[in-house]
């Protein structure tokens, strides 16, 4: 970004998209500690050498009202310029300002390093029914589609023939014969 790119309006609409994020009553209109934070780390303010997230904490309760626990956009402007010095040394006050603001505009709260979805590898493995061992093996067909109840409970024989007999069926066409 261009030196004196950035617009009061362009850092504002920066300042209220981190001003509303993770907060749902959140006006945008004040940014509290943990936002502030962020969105230093986010834009890159905070460096860890020059500009800690020590540095940027002292500077907010610098900035706030005794009693407040947020700050306003005129008091973000304050706290700007209090870290932009220290952000960019060797440069004046202005030009430092001015390239901090170019780091902030356009910027949105970032959500990299958030909780993701479980890793779908270690569910598929406890779903893959062609795993399945013993009893569990009986419940499900080559497709690994259930077979509802004819998988869960034994189905009597209920035709005559002893288990496992290789000519069952076969009487009736014996006796015909006969």
């Amino acid at each position: 970004m261009a030196e004196g790119s950035a617009s009061p309006a362009e850092v504002e609409g920066a300042f209220q998209k981190f001003a509303v994020h993770g907060d749902s009553k959140a006006t945008g209109k004040e940014m509290n500690g943990k936002n502030f934070a962020k969105m230093c780390k986010d834009c890159h303010i905070t460096d860890g050498k020059n500009v800690t997230t020590t540095d940027v904490d002292i500077v907010f309760s610098k900035v706030k009202a005794k009693s407040a626990r947020v700050i306003t956009f005129e008091q973000f402007n304050q706290a700007l310029a209090e870290l932009a010095p220290k952000r960019f040394k060797g440069k004046s006050k202005e030009e430092a300002l001015q390239q901090l603001y170019g780091l902030i505009v356009g910027k949105e709260p970032a959500n990299v390093g958030v909780t993701k979805v479980a890793k779908a590898s270690a569910v598929d493995r406890l779903t893959d029914t062609s795993k399945y061992t013993g009893s569990h093996k009986e419940r499900f067909d080559d497709s690994g589609k259930g077979k509802g109840k004819a998988g869960r409970e034994d189905i009597p024989d209920t035709s005559g023939y002893v288990s496992a007999y290789k000519g069952s069926g076969t009487y009736e066409d014996k006796v015909k014969e006969a």
